[in-house]
């Protein structure tokens, strides 16, 4: 039976447990580039025990960024950054990941920890502000809500071609960085998602209307970076299944795409919302572990791998959906911020025997030796649980 810390292997790639550091956007970037910045973040979460580790979602165009300080790999001076942040990452133990997507109808934004904008829009910025730009989607309706309100350029078959061109050419990018394993981003209402959601696909030609149809960006999507990207390393995607919303995207039409993707040689499905409106009925966003029951169908249904994020960050929920099969892998992000060494806090939650195996042995051989004084790292001992009448006695 698997558990968190068992290694899992997918293709040619093994992880040294189940943790992943999940996609988070950072707003760190100028020009797309990563730097010291972003080895120091992800190598921390290598050197902590997460056995895959992304950066952020990775622009495959200028304009497919959501903000101007948001990382990308759209040109080829960019490879030396995403070099770097391979090598710390493998150096500590870990299997470098990116995710190459864009942003769509969501894009032209403010960083959100500046505040507001001078319209006091919180988010989107006017396509004429120096830091914003005209955003592409499916069909020519804006987003809406976070001040959304901008037009969007409806993409011709012509232009969907050339994105999918540009996706093949960042992947080529990410296998010259040093990266083992790919994800596309197609949820949280960016430009993937919402050609598969109704409510922003009002499209009448090859690309609207049917599950297929909608389907028809991501597969040609996969397509184009299967053809350049290695059959050893996997090959997944972060998918927005549901827009829980009667006019959206619905689950039963995603567990239909998955099974085409498959076959198109996706590896692994990375389940989410997709978030292409903020009406969402029931939102589920405050329950533990709400997308493991979706992502499980998918597993039995469609027959692939998965994985899922979204409040996974309480160590014995992660363990016992990995123990029961439901899912493959733990995506984590906030956790991962929070806690850059959550492996090892959760290894010791969980009693499992040797939480410092989880890191590189020259820090391991540190911290499991000359320790007189147990607490003195930092590292406070457990102590066990005393029953009712002996607490009592001690007292």
């Amino acid at each position: 039976m698997p558990d968190l810390f068992s290694p899992y292997t997918l293709k040619g790639v093994t992880l040294r447990n189940r943790t992943v550091m999940s996609p988070m956007t950072m707003y760190n970037s100028v020009d797309g580039q990563l730097d010291d910045y972003h080895v120091s973040y992800l190598g921390a979460r290598a050197a902590g025990g997460f056995a895959l580790v992304f950066g952020e979602q990775m622009a495959i165009t200028p304009e497919g960024r959501t903000t101007t300080s948001c990382g990308g790999i759209w040109k080829d001076s960019q490879i030396e950054g995403h070099a770097r942040v391979c090598k710390i990452i493998e150096r500590m133990g870990a299997v470098p990941a990116i995710q190459l997507g864009h942003t769509g109808r969501k894009g032209s934004e403010l960083p959100p920890h500046r505040g507001v904008n001078a319209n006091g829009s919180k988010k989107q910025l006017p396509p004429d502000h120096p830091d914003g730009w005209t955003c592409l989607a499916p069909s020519a309706i804006p987003y809406g809500s976070g001040g959304h309100i901008y037009p969007v350029h409806a993409l011709t078959v012509e232009e969907i071609k050339g994105l999918h061109q540009s996706y093949a050419d960042a992947a080529v990018r990410a296998l010259a960085a040093g990266y083992k394993w790919l994800e596309l981003h197609f949820a949280h209402g960016y430009l993937g998602a919402s050609f598969f959601s109704p409510l922003a696909n009002k499209r009448s030609d090859q690309y609207g209307g049917s599950v297929a149809n909608r389907a028809r960006f991501h597969l040609e999507a996969i397509d184009a970076v299967r053809a350049v990207w290695p059959e050893k390393y996997p090959l997944t995607m972060r998918l927005g299944v549901d827009d829980l919303n009667p006019a959206g995207t619905q689950f039963d039409d995603a567990v239909e795409a998955i099974k085409m993707m498959k076959a198109h040689g996706l590896d692994l499905a990375d389940l989410s919302l997709g978030f292409n409106t903020d009406e969402m009925i029931d939102s589920p966003m405050k329950n533990v572990g709400f997308m493991v029951e979706r992502a499980h169908r998918v597993r039995s249904e469609v027959g692939i791998a998965v994985a899922t994020s979204w409040n996974l960050g309480v160590p014995q929920n992660a363990d016992r959906y990995i123990r029961q099969e439901l899912i493959d892998l733990v995506m984590l992000g906030r956790p991962a911020l929070a806690n850059p060494h959550w492996p090892v806090w959760a290894a010791r939650e969980l009693g499992y025997g040797s939480p410092f195996s989880l890191v590189q042995s020259d820090w391991r051989w540190w911290l499991e030796n000359f320790r007189g004084h147990a607490p003195s790292i930092g590292w406070p001992e457990v102590q066990p649980l005393q029953a009712p009448d002996q607490a009592r006695k001690a007292a």
